[in-house]
């Protein structure tokens, strides 16, 4: 067996997991294995597979991890090579015969980048400090099940930027992104901090008393971690993930600059 570190642009997918008809990141990875003689095109995914998780539309990615019975030969420069330029492997790791990427990950880290240059950091802070902790998060996901988790939470600023970084064993649907959408409430006014003991409570809510998700692009899944398992960076497979990211992130801040050339010109 052995493990993957994948990297990738989460906006051009409609999520992790793959489904018909639409583009998916895990449609892209099993399709490369078809292309590479790895799975046959009509089969499902190749032995022992499993995925860290299963991020949502527009999210993206450092640390995704999948795993499976691979070629001795199919190293993250390979696995690379049919892959489309938003999808990067960059690190290997030989694993046990029973790893399980789902199951055996201990802790995932996802980062949260909230605009919010007018924020009272204090206030943020206050409220994230609120929101961690070991609850039953039942009114911040759509899950009816597994809603009880411990989070742990940690904010700094970032010039305009609010820099959320929540750490758990796992994730129900949603949770990180209703944990920031909260938060984004309370420090723009629009909730009172008090609103957290109410969401936290067993009551459901509904309505308009209801926490919407934060949007999903500014969400990054930074981090899986195994016991005992080392990734092994492959150099190429690192040196072109690097430049195709570097690249995405030229293109972006360029085009942030011409939105607001355009803004501030409409008078």
């Amino acid at each position: 067996m052995r493990a993957y570190r994948v990297a990738y642009d989460g906006r051009p997918y409609s999520g992790f997991q793959r489904q018909p008809d639409v583009a998916t990141v895990e449609g892209a990875l099993l399709s490369g294995l078809a292309r590479l003689g790895v799975r046959s095109r009509d089969d499902g995914p190749p032995a022992g597979y499993a995925a860290a998780g299963r991020t949502d539309a527009g999210v993206s990615a450092v640390a995704q991890t999948v795993a499976f019975e691979a070629p001795e030969w199919l190293t993250p420069a390979a696995f690379t090579s049919e892959l489309p330029a938003a999808v990067r492997v960059w690190a290997s790791a030989d694993v046990p015969g029973d790893f399980h990427a789902t199951h055996d990950a201990t802790e995932r880290r996802y980062t949260y980048f909230l605009y919010a240059p007018e924020a009272d950091d204090d206030l943020a802070r206050e409220a994230l400090a609120a929101l961690c902790g070991r609850h039953d998060y039942h009114n911040l996901t759509p899950d009816d099940e597994g809603t009880v988790r411990e989070l742990v939470g940690d904010l700094k600023r970032d010039g305009d930027l609010l820099v959320v970084e929540l750490r758990a064993g796992g994730f129900a649907r949603q949770l990180v992104r209703r944990v920031v959408g909260l938060l984004d409430e309370i420090i723009r006014g629009e909730s009172a901090l008090s609103k957290v003991d109410r969401v936290l409570s067993a009551e459901p809510l509904s309505g308009p008393e209801g926490v919407a998700p934060a949007p999903a692009y500014p969400l990054v899944l930074t981090g899986v971690d195994y016991p005992g398992v080392v990734f092994d960076p492959d150099d190429d497979a690192v040196d072109g993930a690097r430049s195709v990211f570097e690249d995405l992130r030229v293109e972006r801040a360029t085009a942030a600059r011409v939105a607001a050339c355009v803004a501030s010109g409409i008078e």
